[in-house]
């Protein structure tokens, strides 16, 4: 019974290093979105996000078999809480990743008044948050959430950074408001998929440290 147990737990690991997937693919498309213009593929990560909540309804799915069908003990449960509240946070990213896109069509019609290294920062980081959080769960691994939940100071600073010359730049020229604006919401987009990334390195901490305890 344990080994059918296990099986289904290292299903578990693999629809959620999928969903990771996923999403890390949906943020990265959608910083090139941005910063080619490019509406089409902007249009694509919306279109996309259906795929992010279907895959969620799917890891669900298997963590309410896993404690329906089985007999988990309470390190189990633990791990399979935990899966439930990652899955909830990563959905969410792949929500902002779909915002950021919606954006991108909105400021598509101009160029852009800001140059966007600092916001393409923000995405790297974001995403190196991310895959390192899913991993630190499958791999079980502490000291890897974490650096992710330490990894997020990174992420803070370049929104501060970015709103602090956003607002300056409205200041010098109000006529530069609309799309000042929208580029502030994307950087905000890019802060709570941080905050997100977050949530799920703490998750899986929550998970490790219930393991720790009963050793």
């Amino acid at each position: 019974m344990r080994s059918k147990f296990d099986e289904q737990l290292n299903v578990l690991n693999q629809e959620m290093m999928h969903m990771g997937t996923l999403i890390e693919d949906s943020i990265q498309k959608a910083i090139d979105a941005m910063i080619d213009q490019n509406v089409e593929l902007a249009k694509t990560i919306m279109e996309n996000d259906e795929e992010i909540d279907r895959e969620q309804k799917k890891i669900e799915n298997i963590c309410f078999n896993l404690l329906m069908q089985q007999q988990p003990v309470a390190r189990d449960l633990r791990v399979i809480s935990a899966a439930m509240k990652m899955v909830t946070d990563m959905e969410r990213i792949g929500d902002h990743a779909a915002d950021i896109s919606e954006m991108t069509i909105m400021m598509a019609k101009e160029p852009y008044i800001q140059d966007l290294t600092d916001i393409k920062k923000m995405a790297t980081e974001t995403v190196l948050m991310l895959i390192r959080s899913v991993e630190a769960y499958v791999e079980k691994d502490m000291a890897k959430a974490q650096s992710v939940i330490e990894h997020d100071d990174v992420v803070d600073e370049l929104f501060d950074k970015n709103k602090a010359e956003i607002i300056e730049m409205i200041h010098k020229d109000p006529s530069c408001g609309e799309q000042a604006t929208d580029l502030l919401l994307v950087t905000k987009y890019f802060e709570r998929i941080g905050d997100h990334a977050t949530n799920i390195a703490e998750w899986v901490i929550f998970a490790l440290d219930d393991k720790k305890q009963e050793k």
